[in-house]
């Protein structure tokens, strides 16, 4: 009996490991954010901020702290001229600060990557962190791999995960691009 139930778990364990492919979890954001924090440290910055790629209007900051987050929040912000200016001054913190208070919160879109390597659908272990996403004035989702708890499908989980994850890689190339023009 034992050795019957010892392979139960094991079969239940094997069926949840595999509940959310390997292959979706390996989103858009990751190898990007390997490329963000390395051209941070490089430069010694905590911060970055540049306006977000393909808009007047919108900008994207990021808060770095070395191997354990990155914070970044994009939005369209009313005066683009004094982001710009703070841009070009190197104000990155202030940029940050402006677009998480100063902000239409409709336009405003944050992923908190608690260990600043991109977004996954789900963590490896449990004991590690999981990532957030907040977009307008929705409710924040925790990307822990537990969809059940929110009341929704595996796949409506999948669908935010791959909106938030398409949404931060445009994130981190307007970032990128930024970091590079320095």
């Amino acid at each position: 009996m034992p050795i019957r139930l010892s392979v139960a778990v094991l079969m239940v364990a094997c069926a949840l490991v595999r509940a959310v492919p390997g292959d979706a979890q390996d989103g858009k954001s990751i190898a990007l954010a390997k490329e963000l924090t390395a051209a941070l440290d490089g430069a010694k910055l905590d911060s970055m901020a540049a306006r977000e790629m393909g808009t007047e209007d919108g900008f994207v900051a990021a808060l770095y702290y070395p191997g354990s987050q990155l914070l970044v929040i994009a939005a369209t912000y009313t005066a683009p001229a004094l982001l710009k200016e703070k841009i070009v001054l190197k104000q990155y913190k202030d940029v940050y600060l402006d677009l998480n208070a100063a902000t239409a919160p409709a336009s405003r879109r944050v992923i908190e990557d608690l260990k600043a390597d991109g977004l996954f659908a789900m963590r490896p272990s449990p004991r590690d962190p999981f990532d957030f996403y907040t977009k307008g004035t929705s409710a924040r989702v925790p990307f822990d791999g537990d969809w059940k708890k929110r009341k929704i499908s595996q796949d409506e989980y999948m669908k935010v995960f791959a909106e938030a994850d398409a949404e931060y890689a445009r994130m981190l190339q307007s970032l990128l691009a930024e970091a590079k023009s320095k």
